[in-house]
């Protein structure tokens, strides 16, 4: 790579710029099956590894090409695959509640797509029913679910929001993200002490009143 692109990777990667809503998945990502992309990232690590020096036949660190493309594969980045989607159970609205139902402080674990290192903190989802109601858990699985992917915190928002607006038949969604970034705290500028907020909402949530009282109740 030309010094020059590598000045623009490095800017763009501390930008964190983003080029869709969208995960950039290619067409043929699911061509492959699991154990096909096991083998192939576990030779590729043992590659990394090697470069870095590290001796292989060491007994801590022979299994670690493998448990890192299994970790890949079947844990961190398992929401690639739509085959891992969280069912989803909505049912009608039968007790006429019509007023906003908050779940805060989900879990949330993902990964920065620029630097592949972690980011880790709490979402908080809010909605009020037009007709359909959600399993609370089915919340929390849709964040774990689209956490589970290489992502720009903005996209992981806007994400979860379309989700839960398809699923819900409603505009009225919001969602907030705050969350620390690794690529932050353990290089760079390596800031500690700071986090990232996000926020996706419409329908009623457009209106500041709904939207302050969502996060009031958070706070």
């Amino acid at each position: 790579m030309e010094i020059q692109d590598q000045i623009q990777v490095e800017i763009d990667g501390d930008n964190h710029v983003m080029t869709s809503i969208e995960t950039p998945i290619r067409e043929d990502a699911f061509d492959k099956t699991d154990d096909e992309k096991i083998q192939i990232i576990e030779d590729c690590f043992a590659v990394i590894m090697e470069t870095l020096g590290l001796d292989l036949t060491d007994d801590s660190l022979k299994g670690t090409p493998y448990r890192v493309a299994k970790m890949y594969v079947k844990e961190i980045f398992a929401g690639l695959d739509p085959k891992n989607r969280p069912k989803i159970s909505v049912f009608e609205n039968k007790y006429g509640y019509d007023k906003m139902l908050i779940e805060k402080d989900i879990t949330l674990r993902s990964s920065c797509e620029h630097h592949f290192l972690p980011i880790a903190g709490v979402a908080h989802v809010g909605y009020m029913s037009t007709g359909k109601v959600i399993g609370l858990s089915k919340i929390n699985r849709i964040v774990d679910y689209f956490g589970r992917r290489p992502q720009v915190q903005e996209r992981l928002t806007v994400q979860i929001y379309n989700d839960l607006r398809k699923e819900l038949e409603t505009e009225d969604v919001i969602v907030v993200i705050d969350a620390e970034h690794m690529c932050v705290s353990a290089r760079g500028i390596k800031d500690n002490s700071s986090s990232t907020v996000t926020m996706e909402y419409g329908g009623r949530f457009e209106d500041a009143h709904y939207r302050d009282e969502f996060l009031r109740l958070i706070a």
